[in-house]
């Protein structure tokens, strides 16, 4: 699609969201993992029998994992007050995007995810209780969470859980940015560590983002950031009192003190990665050809783009990307967070690193390298599900490589199981639509 988005089409999936969402009341429901032959399998899973693996627990708690459901659960945990590109809409109006959320856990990763939508603002009470849930989750998934608060409520609950917890609005989005960059560099015959890289936009995604393609080996003297107002330099002091985060990137970035706003910011640049306010012209083709020959753009506001995809390509672009499914190299969060948590929970992990998080990325990178890179191919799409097990095992592997795992399983064996999990979510989801269980959508033969 070039040149013209028709406004019916933008407009046609929430057209059906709220036809189709009041017909299936919900989208995700619990079913049995058991089988239930009579009434007197009851005895087995509850009373009287149910004592026994009570007890067990009780005498070695890491038994919890193999007697019930939390090797396999997720806490998809959210406060509404920062939903898509929605705002603070509260935890009632966030609650379809966690169900959303949870039907992705399960359908690309195999994962039961439950969602959960507190009714409070406050830091410390959000905090308090996501670690009361410990015990009855393998892993948290926190999602739509305003910042600055986002990043010490995700700090706080890595450092004082003993299970995985996640941000998908910062890592997540920082895992597969890194992989589409990996994927546009390759194609463009760009090095990550003599690479170029402006951000615009710094928000929680933003410094994400910088913080994760640093570590992957990025120099921090060749990014720059730029927020609302203007390029993140040693001057913004202000920053140190209401925004510690941008204020540590704003001392380790931009060696040469850049000023300025975001053409000052994209001039000389090899990349430019845009995470800010939707387009078009938040970013104009003549800020595109400041840029270093070839250059790199990724327009991820979500619906509208910073820039057209076809307006950077005529500024001169090599790749570009979107969030958007209808342009190639949508970088999607979906890409990243169902086999990231289907490793981590595979090997019990206590955590995900930012290790992790690269070899996620790297995973991607080489199965997308193996398809054929090309500019309108820098990463996989959600079609390609056979990359979900191979990611798995490769954040699996790093967990394990890494000393955060409670078991150890070989490569092999974490894909065999990771595909095994993730064909069963998707052959159920098949069979029940089949059967009838799930009703076809009113008006489809």
């Amino acid at each position: 699609m070039e040149k013209q988005v028709e406004r019916t089409e933008v407009s046609k999936p929430g057209r059906q969201a709220l036809r189709l969402h009041p017909y299936y009341r919900g989208k995700i429901e619990l079913v049995p993992r058991c089988v239930v032959r009579g009434m007197e399998d009851f005895s087995i899973w509850y009373t009287p029998g149910v004592a026994e693996p009570c007890l067990a627990i009780r005498d070695d708690k890491d038994k919890v994992y193999d007697f019930t459901w939390k090797w396999n659960a997720v806490a998809v945990v959210s406060d509404g007050t920062r939903v898509l590109g929605l705002g603070d809409i509260g935890p009632e109006a966030a609650l379809p995007v966690m169900e959303g959320k949870a039907l992705l856990f399960k359908y690309l990763g195999g994962v039961d995810a439950v969602p959960i939508c507190l009714g409070t603002k406050d830091p410390d009470e959000f905090i308090r209780t996501v670690k009361l849930l410990e015990p009855s989750f393998g892993g948290i998934n926190l999602e739509d969470i305003a910042q600055p608060k986002c990043f010490r409520i995700l700090e706080t609950l890595r450092a004082e859980m003993e299970i995985p917890v996640w941000h998908d609005d910062q890592q997540g989005t920082a895992t597969v940015t890194l992989a589409g960059l990996l994927g546009a560099l390759q194609v463009t015959g760009r090095e990550l560590a003599n690479t170029r890289i402006t951000l615009i936009g710094a928000g929680a995604a933003s410094i994400a983002c910088a913080r994760l393609i640093l570590a992957a080996g990025a120099d921090p003297d060749l990014m720059i950031l730029c927020d609302s107002r203007g390029i993140l330099n040693r001057d913004r002091t202000e920053l140190a009192a209401t925004h510690p985060e941008k204020w540590e990137l704003a001392q380790k970035t931009n060696r040469e003190g850049r000023r300025g706003g975001i053409a000052e910011a994209m001039a000389g640049a090899d990349v430019v990665i845009a995470l800010s306010k939707q387009g078009p012209g938040t970013i104009l083709p003549e800020w595109v050809r400041a840029m270093r020959p070839d250059p790199i753009v990724f327009a991820c506001a979500n619906p509208v783009p910073e820039i057209w995809p076809w307006e950077a390509r005529e500024a001169g672009a090599a790749v570009t990307a979107t969030a958007r499914s209808d342009f190639p190299n949508q970088v999607n969060n979906s890409l990243g967070f169902p086999s990231i948590f289907r490793g981590a929970l595979d090997v019990r992990a206590r955590t995900i690193t930012d290790e992790m998080c690269v070899a996620a990325a790297k995973e991607l990178l080489a199965y997308a390298a193996e398809k054929g890179l090309r500019p309108d191919y820098i990463l996989p799409t959600m079609e390609e599900w056979d990359v979900y097990p191979r990611v798995a095992a490769a954040v699996g592997s790093k967990a394990i490589e890494q000393g955060v795992a409670r078991v150890t399983r070989t490569r092999e064996e974490l894909v065999a199981s990771a595909t095994q999990l993730i064909g069963r979510a998707r052959r159920a989801a098949n069979l029940l639509m089949r059967e009838g269980v799930i009703p076809p959508v009113p008006g489809e033969a």
